[in-house]
């Protein structure tokens, strides 16, 4: 397996372009941010995870569902992007930081919705594996972990998106409760499975 794509490759790409993908005006993009919103299982989130933020399209959508969004980016110009998009992002309740995954992954953080979108296939299955496991210890007991991932081939792609979603659903402990799958994309959400509660019987 090969390492995260470097960053340097990120970095060109921003430095080229705030947006790079087209994650404003792509109809692919619009739809797919729709149909993930649409899928999550409540209104409103206390407090909800980015990684991989890109420019910060993403951000705006999640974050108007969300009383505190953390998201963020390894590579310094996308974030710088996300700045440009979003200048009142605090007001907005995101807090945009810079961390390199999956070695800065916030530990010791815990939160109620945690999307992964159009990430995890630029790291091997270790990586991926790393960060799901990290993703579900931060997963509050009424929280959800959303999956979304572009099906097919690109240059930079480094895990198929099968695989990917096959680790998340290896998860011990997580339950699927959302499966949406069309020509284009992908996308999985998971929730914690609820204790069993021990019942004490008395004997007679």
């Amino acid at each position: 397996m090969r390492d995260a794509q470097p960053l340097a490759h990120f970095e060109t790409l921003y430095a080229q372009s705030d947006d790079p993908w087209d994650v404003r005006g792509a109809w692919y993009e619009q739809r797919k941010r729709a149909i993930l919103l649409a899928g999550l299982g409540k209104p409103s989130y206390r407090s909800a995870f980015e990684p991989g933020c890109g420019n910060g399209e993403m951000s705006v959508a999640l974050a108007a569902r969300c009383e505190s969004l953390q998201a963020c980016d390894g590579a310094a110009s996308a974030l710088d992007a996300a700045w440009r998009r979003v200048p009142d992002a605090a007001t907005r309740g995101i807090r945009f930081e810079t961390r390199r995954l999956p070695a800065d992954w916030p530990l010791d953080d815990t939160f109620d919705l945690i999307v992964l979108s159009e990430l995890l296939y630029y790291f091997d299955e270790d990586a991926i594996a790393s960060m799901l496991a990290c993703a579900a210890a931060n997963l509050a007991p009424d929280g959800e972990l959303v999956l979304c991932h572009y099906l097919h081939d690109f240059d930079d792609r480094i895990t198929p998106t099968a695989t990917v979603h096959d680790l998340a659903d290896a998860l011990p402990g997580l339950r699927r409760s959302l499966h949406h799958r069309d020509e284009a994309f992908v996308l999985d959400i998971w929730r914690p499975v609820a204790p069993l509660q021990g019942i004490q019987g008395e004997r007679a």
